[in-house]
């Protein structure tokens, strides 16, 4: 009986001091990241059988466990990697936000674009005075500074994207190392300790594939041996067992210009499609890349394409101060074209814009499949096929400019991607403004009738016709009719009339009011001494107020407005759902500390606890000494 006593008191005095020490190893965790509570189990060591009965002996513990929930553990990786994609997409574009915004109004693209057109409206109000040329010039020079200075600073954030994909690259390659690293160990040790669990690296571990999801989405495999096999993307290994795979950010094959994540294996480098990278930091850069980034550096291109084609079309129709007919006042940036680095033939690909008007804010990808060309929008897939050149797509127009393409081949066509960093004025003399308009009518003072001509208008599109400063006379055979004589032949004779309609001829168009009579005459003919007219610079100065961009549907002004609206709602879409995915990891994570986090009160109370059973397991153990104790003195 002593020793019985004697060996379930040293049981319990065992199991108390374990409990003592996983509980003392509970508080100094308490505040480890990662570190679930741990916890003893205990069982009873099997009964003696006696003639009396079973008679007790003492306690074991079993193991040590984690209060681990599998479930709130995915459900918390999940809602922060979600929280990290959108925080970093978020403040990515308040960046944006804040550079198209300009909350004073004075640096912004907006007050510039206003500046060229008052510009043109007051050489329509002195179109012979010098100054007021040159301050026309100077407005459009700040106009394109402005275009220039944003791209360059979206140039800037794109260059901070890319180094941002190296360093998540680099961080998901360290935490992959390091968590198939801990699979070996935990597989070594949990093997040493006969299959019990090392419960302080598998926290490590968890700890590692929680930060990993920081970077991207990661699921992760549990195998019957313990080990986790991680997985991304659309399948792509990570971890497997103790085997680590690597990524690397690669140049894109399409656009140097941008980094991709690619899976390396077997010393085969391949491209991870980036729509399949979701969640973590990088999943928010790429999105934030792909969404927002490229759009609105395709929708500056766009206006600052529109913007320059359109005014140059009607620059071009006017006269300058030297007699001769307009020509560029901007450059108009041309598309980029870009061939695939892995194409195998020989082939140039010229892309020209031949409708700005009808220009899209997207890229495009070409591609031959050996007998057919495939031409399509990126941003929403549209495609149309196509067997010669040329084509035309969105006033976009390409053609074969030499060589030949091979199967497979492909060219990434970007039309407005360059649009806001090369659009440039193209002159620097302000006499050659075209403010005048290239022609003048006339009626001589003998006409008869009561026949009033206008004063003309230019045909777009530009180039006008060759024609067009042709002296030419109108002669009314009778009141509905009139021939047509003037430089050159096949001059149209008998022409229908009709009071206050429109008469073209040589790219013009001219109406005559009233009525004329047989034998009147009106004349259209070079403007000549036009310093002083004004007609081209008011329609100059007219253009913002002209729905002539994005199919007819938006002046330049509304272009921008768009872009900024797009822009400052996704930013505010952002910062609304960031706002409350982060709420959800707060309540996720209070729940999941609620079964395995270590809470200080109840390990206070278990530290009490043992110490109590401690006391009394040595109580136990004091009695059965002093039970020997009587026994050994009686024998004496």
């Amino acid at each position: 009986m002593g020793n019985s006593i004697f060996g379930i008191g040293l049981s319990a005095l065992a199991a108390a001091q374990q409990g003592l020490l996983v509980a003392g190893h509970n508080v100094a965790n308490a505040a480890t990241p990662g570190y679930t509570r741990q916890t003893i189990v205990q069982s009873t060591n099997p009964a003696q059988a006696t003639g009396t009965g079973f008679y007790g002996q003492g306690v074991k513990v079993d193991t040590v466990s984690r209060a681990y929930n599998q479930f709130l553990s995915n459900q918390l990786t999940q809602a922060k990697t979600e929280s990290s994609q959108l925080d970093t997409y978020y403040a990515q574009m308040q960046q944006i936000n804040n550079l198209l915004a300009d909350p004073n109004g004075n640096l912004g693209l907006s007050p510039a674009l206003q500046s060229l057109f008052n510009g043109a409206q007051d050489v329509a109000t002195n179109p012979s005075d010098l100054s007021s040329r040159q301050s026309m010039l100077s407005s459009g020079e700040v106009l394109v500074r402005r275009f220039q200075s944003l791209d360059s600073r979206l140039n800037e954030i794109q260059d901070d994207v890319n180094a941002q994909i190296k360093n998540s690259v680099s961080l998901i390659n360290t935490y992959a190392a390091q968590i198939g690293k801990l699979n070996e160990t935990i597989a070594k040790s949990e093997n040493a300790a006969r299959g019990q669990p090392a419960n302080d690296l598998r926290d490590q571990r968890d700890e590692l594939v929680n930060q990993l999801n920081q970077e991207i989405r990661a699921n992760v495999v549990v195998q019957n041996d313990g080990s986790y096999n991680i997985f991304i993307g659309d399948g792509q290994s990570l971890v497997v067992g103790t085997q680590v795979f690597q990524l690397a950010a690669v140049a894109s094959p399409d656009d140097a210009s941008r980094l991709e994540v690619a899976h390396v294996s077997g010393g085969n480098t391949a491209t991870i499609k980036e729509s399949s990278l979701d969640g973590g930091r990088l999943g928010g850069m790429l999105q934030f890349r792909s969404e927002s980034l490229d759009a609105v550096r395709n929708g500056l291109g766009r206006l600052a394409i529109g913007l320059a084609g359109t005014f140059n079309q009607q620059h071009q129709l006017g006269q300058d101060m030297q007699g001769n007919l307009g020509g560029d006042f901007f450059t108009v940036p041309s598309p980029a074209v870009a061939p695939s680095i892995k194409n195998t033939g020989n082939a140039t690909i010229a892309a020209d814009i031949t409708g700005f008007n009808s220009l899209t804010a997207s890229d495009y990808s070409l591609r031959y499949d050996g007998a057919n060309y495939t031409l399509t929008r990126l941003d929403d897939g549209t495609a149309q096929t196509f067997a010669t050149f040329p084509q035309t797509m969105d006033g976009v127009s390409l053609t074969l400019a030499s060589g030949t393409m091979a199967a497979g081949d492909q060219f990434l066509i970007q039309p407005t991607r360059n649009g806001a960093g090369q659009i440039k004025v193209a002159i620097q003399d302000p006499s050659l403004i075209a403010a005048a308009a290239p022609i003048r009518t006339g009626a001589p003072l003998a006409n008869t009738g009561t026949g009033l001509i206008s004063t003309g208008v230019v045909n777009l599109p530009a180039p006008p016709d060759p024609n067009l400063r042709q002296p030419v006379t109108l002669t009314f055979t009778g009141t509905n009719t009139f021939d047509v004589s003037g430089t050159g032949t096949g001059n149209p004779a008998g022409v229908s009339f009709t009071p206050g309609g429109s008469i073209s001829y040589n790219g013009w168009t001219v109406q005559i009011t009233g009525q004329p009579k047989p034998g009147d005459t009106f004349t259209i003919e070079p403007n000549t001494n036009g310093v002083g007219d004004n007609r081209n610079a008011l329609l100059l100065g007219a253009l913002p107020g002209q729905n002539i961009l994005a199919g007819g549907t938006a002046n330049y002004q509304n272009a921008f407005g768009q872009i900024i609206s797009q822009m400052g709602s996704k930013t505010r879409e952002l910062e609304v759902t960031s706002a409350a995915q982060t709420n959800l990891v707060s309540q996720t994570q209070a729940y999941q500390q609620s079964e395995s986090g270590v809470n200080l009160d109840e390990e206070a109370a278990n530290l009490l606890r043992y110490q109590q059973a401690y006391q009394a397991a040595s109580k136990v153990i004091q009695t059965a000494n002093l039970m020997f104790d009587t026994l050994l003195s009686l024998g004496r």
